[in-house]
């Protein structure tokens, strides 16, 4: 079993604990970035998803956020397209492909 502490609540970079401890997390689960617990933001970007039934396609698929998320990537950045990775092996191949290309 198990002794570590039993998370019951996330505000921001912390986790709290049952017995009301709080602790910074700095871990992201498997497979996903750290965005915190509790975001206003990112609780209206899911219910927003969950209307569309949308919630997790495939990066070979185009969906409107997506699209916008692109767009928004090249208006910010000196890019004029953008390619979008399941995991860094493919980050790091993309970046290999751009970088002989360039």
């Amino acid at each position: 079993k198990r002794q570590a502490p039993l998370f019951v609540r996330g505000e921001g970079v912390h986790l709290i604990a049952e017995d009301g401890t709080r602790y910074l997390d700095f871990v992201s689960g498997i497979a996903v970035m750290s965005l915190g617990h509790g975001d206003a933001g990112v609780a209206q970007a899911t219910q927003e998803a969950l209307a569309t039934g949308l919630i997790h396609t495939s990066n070979l698929y185009r969906t409107a956020p997506g699209e916008a998320l692109a767009q928004w990537l090249v208006d910010h950045s000196f890019a004029s397209s953008v390619f979008f990775a399941n995991s860094g092996a493919e980050a790091n191949e993309g970046a290999f492909k751009f970088a002989r290309r360039w």
